[in-house]
């Protein structure tokens, strides 16, 4: 029992062995007293209180991946009879319900050990901005732990427990991570609600999770999430199952003049492999300028957003400002000096750097940045108290503000020793992609979890079938992975499920016009084509409509045969279409047709 690694899967396997939910908690608090760390927790709750807990859960579902999972939460998420302190004693108060995010967890079955430690009000970046001792780092005392969600990603890198909650506006769910050698989920804004959450930017917000493997946190956010009506920056956002990873991957990095590493060639050469294993399994990857990016990122401390963060702690601010840390109160005090006009400004300067990302993320399916540029000490903070904090910023502080989801992966250890992390980025909706990818990173760049030396699990089968929401729809030529129009899929919420090939029926065009070129896809008799390659997505219905009206003449929706007697809905060509078409049967392949036009495109132009 002592050396059960706290994964879904190991607990799971564990429960249906006869383990009970009791002998869970009771390693819990075993763990906590073995670790000894005092600044990790607020808020711990009585080990009682939390047995009986445990003692009224229903019989074990196996069908559940919450049951009896334990997790803890940042003081800045509302417990109901518990203290909300958001890091300072002086705000405290005493709420009556559990924080929307709280309640699906815990009707899912997961146990709440207790309430975490934090940058106070959730400003920064480094972990030890706390009246209260701060946490040490689980894998290096003498590093920071990270912030704001400090003690949250400490109990996940002890194992302590399974999972936590933290919050996420400048990369409080993504710094932790890198730093403690765990996952940390920043999904997109709105999908988990703010109900119940003491604010930082009440625009900007989410809660976060942190775990031990990319399978675990999302998991734990496909739990959480929902649509909140009380919560006015709630949204609608699918939260399907993990699917395969796509076969081709347009992947974007800083290029060389915008990376930074601030003289880190350690962290430096640890990315460049990471890179390296991605573009070793088939991603295409682009080195792309960061400028507007790191545009971005400045305003989230140096303008309209920091008079935001007044908002909550104005009344402190104003009558106990001896109550607020002085990091805290220096960096929000800023906000006294600007105006209305000054907001104005903010927003208007926001979104011209925003329009220039447009075309670069459009480009690309996601990007891949180092989760922090490089290593602080608990001494350099003591030394320099906001440099370091900025700097862990680089590669994190504008991504709320330009609405994307992010998921901050382990990988292998630097050659120092010191933890590996990448985090990867997308537009808002593509948790589920982002999650595809980085549990196949984590397996390929193989680490240990968190402090724990705990080994790290396979990686579980993922679903090929389309969910009762969903159409599956077979595609061969620009709509798939990495080509001209695979957009038109992934910005409707379409997943990966699998590759395949038609029956040997059907013959391939490269139809006129464009650009981009189009397939024509034709079938003839039985044995009159041959096998032709297809990806098969899985498509929300409700996108269904407005993707079809976008389908140009001859083309059209139609039953396609697959080489294993499966039919799918796929795109099909009428016949009279291929007048003035190319016949490239021969290829079976709309991929090895496009590279074959390349290679001729480069010759003729050499």
């Amino acid at each position: 029992m002592f050396d059960l690694p706290f994964t879904f899967q190991s607990l799971k396997a564990a429960y249906r062995s006869g383990m009970s939910p009791r002998d869970v908690v009771e390693e819990v608090y075993r763990r906590i007293d073995a670790i000894g760390d005092p600044g990790i927790f607020i808020c711990l709750f009585d080990r009682e209180e939390v047995l009986a807990t445990a003692d009224t859960l229903a019989d074990y579902d196996p069908e559940n991946p919450l049951w009896g999972i334990p997790f803890v939460i940042k003081d800045n998420i509302d417990a109901g009879g518990k203290p909300t302190t958001a890091g300072c004693p002086a705000y405290e108060y005493h709420p009556d319900a559990d924080a929307y995010v709280v309640r699906n967890l815990r009707n899912a079955g997961a146990l709440l050990i207790g309430k975490t430690n934090l940058d106070q009000f959730a400003t920064g970046l480094v972990g030890v901005r706390s009246p209260f001792q701060p946490p040490k780092n689980a894998v290096d005392p003498l590093i920071v732990p990270g912030g704001s969600s400090s003690g949250s990603a400490v109990a996940v890198g002890h194992g302590i427990v399974s999972f936590s909650l933290g919050t996420d506006t400048a990369g409080s769910g993504r710094v932790p991570g890198a730093l403690n050698n765990i996952v940390g989920l920043k999904p997109t804004l709105g999908a988990l609600s703010a109900s119940g959450v003491v604010p930082a930017c009440r625009s900007l917000d989410t809660i976060s999770i942190f775990a031990l493997t990319v399978e675990d946190a999302y998991a734990a956010y496909q739990a959480a999430a929902g649509y909140d009506d009380e919560d006015a920056y709630s949204r609608k956002i699918a939260t399907p199952d993990m699917s395969p990873v796509p076969p081709k991957l347009r992947i974007g990095i800083p290029d060389a003049a915008t990376i930074e590493f601030f003289g880190d060639d350690v962290q430096a050469k640890s990315f460049a492999d990471t890179v390296a294993l991605l573009k070793a399994n088939g991603a295409e990857i682009e080195e792309v300028d960061f400028t507007p990016f790191r545009d971005v990122a400045h305003m989230l401390y140096e303008g309209a957003w920091v008079a935001e963060r007044h908002t909550v702690i104005e009344d402190l601010m104003r009558e106990t400002p001896e109550a607020v840390h002085p990091i805290t109160r220096q960096i929000v005090g800023a906000a006294l000096k600007l105006s209305a006009t000054d907001t104005f400004r903010g927003i208007y300067r926001l979104k011209e750097l925003a329009r220039k990302t447009e075309p670069v993320l459009a480009a690309l399916d996601l990007l891949c940045v180092p989760t922090i540029p490089t290593f602080y000490s608990v001494a350099d903070l003591e030394a320099d108290p906001v440099g370091p904090n900025s700097r862990n910023g680089t590669y994190t502080n504008f991504v709320n503000l330009l609405d994307m989801c992010g998921l901050a992966v382990p990988v292998a250890p630097r050659s120092d020793g010191r933890p590996g992390n990448v985090t990867l980025l997308a537009k808002a909706g593509q948790d589920a992609l982002l999650a595809a990818l980085g549990s196949r990173l984590e397996q390929l760049a193989p680490h240990t979890l968190g402090a724990t030396g705990w080994s790290l699990p396979a990686a579980q089968k993922r679903s090929q079938a389309a969910g009762k929401d969903e159409l599956a729809l077979a595609v061969c030529g620009a709509h798939m992975s990495g080509m001209a129009l695979n957009h038109e899929l992934t910005g409707r919420g379409a997943r990966f499920l699998e590759r395949s090939e038609t029956s040997d029926a059907y013959s391939l065009h490269a139809l006129a016009g464009g650009p981009p070129k189009r397939p024509g896809l034709v079938r003839g008799e039985e044995g009159s084509g041959t096998s032709i390659d297809l990806e098969i997505w899985a498509l929300p219905r409700e996108a269904v409509g407005g993707f079809l009206a976008g389908i140009p003449a001859p083309l059209g929706l139609g039953t396609v045969e697959l080489s294993d007697g499966r039919s799918v809905t796929g795109f099909i060509c009428e016949a009279a279409g291929t007048r003035g078409a190319d016949n490239i049967t021969h290829l079976k392949s709309w991929r090895a047709y496009v590279s074959a036009a390349g290679a001729q495109s480069i010759a003729a132009a050499e």
